[in-house]
Formats: structure tokens, sequence, C-alpha cells
């Protein structure tokens, strides 16, 4: 069944096939620094990001749409080109990918622009990414000229 660009998504990754797909659409979405948090006690790592619609603009619409992505079974958060003393920063999320050490535990990265990234070890892959309710107009389509 296609996916209706006006719905909002709701996506669980159990492995890295379903990781990919969750990265895919999260592909350039933006956020603050102050939009992270990684809770130790529960095991979870949290964020929200203003993600651009691709499936939108597969049928003309150029728009972003507010989406929280989380983990669970967290063991431990690293970062990376990150400062956390200027939660104001904003970060530019290209990809999310899945490094298996002892399966089903690994590492989980989010990369971002210029280097940045934070590592997640977790216990095996257990993610959600839910689109949250607003829809805005985008200035533009992210592009990768350079096959970034």
């Amino acid at each position: 069944m296609p996916i209706d660009a006006a719905d909002p998504l709701k996506l669980i990754a159990l492995d890295a096939d379903d990781l990919a797909i969750l990265s895919a659409h999260l592909q350039d979405a933006v956020l603050k620094v102050a939009d992270i948090t990684y809770l130790p006690g529960e095991k979870r790592f949290a964020l929200a990001a203003r993600r651009f619609d691709w499936a939108g603009a597969q049928a003309g619409q150029r728009r972003r749409r507010l989406a929280a992505l989380h983990f669970e079974r967290v063991t431990a958060a690293r970062s990376t080109g990150i400062d956390t003393a200027a939660p104001g920063t904003v970060l530019n999320l290209l990809a999310i990918t899945f490094d298996e050490r002892d399966g089903p535990t690994g590492d989980v990265t989010l990369h971002f622009s210029d280097g940045a990234a934070i590592r997640l070890d977790v216990e095996c892959i257990e993610a959600q990414m839910k689109d949250l309710g607003p829809v805005w107009e985008a200035v533009a389509t992210p592009d990768h000229p350079n096959g970034a």
C-alpha cells in the first residue's frame, strides 16, 4: 500500500533494514542540540527534529514536519563535534547507521553535517519515529550535489 504524503508517519525499527528506512525518512532533518536528550536510567535516547517530508516531495509538496525519534535499550551515548554547552546550535541529520558488534548488540550512529556524530551503544535495535503533527512549507528542497 503506498504511503499518502499527507499522512503522518509512525515507523518502528527492530533491525538494520528497518533502521535504514527510518534513516531515509529522517535524512536532512534539522534540530537543535537542546532537542536531544539521553536518559541513562531509562536506557532511552530521544530527539525532536524538523524532518524534510521526502514522500511529500515526490508528490510535488515541499514541506517539513515535526517528528520525534527515540531509541530504547541504550547503554551509553557519546558525541563528537557537538557542543552540548551551546543548546541553540542547529544540527543537520544526514543518516543513521548500525554496526553490529556481538549480535544483537552494536552501535547506532547518527551522522550530522560537518562531521558531527552521536554514537549509541545499544543492546539491540529498538527505535521509533513518529510525526507529531505540525506541517509547514519548506523554503527549499535539500540538495546533495557532491553525492553526500
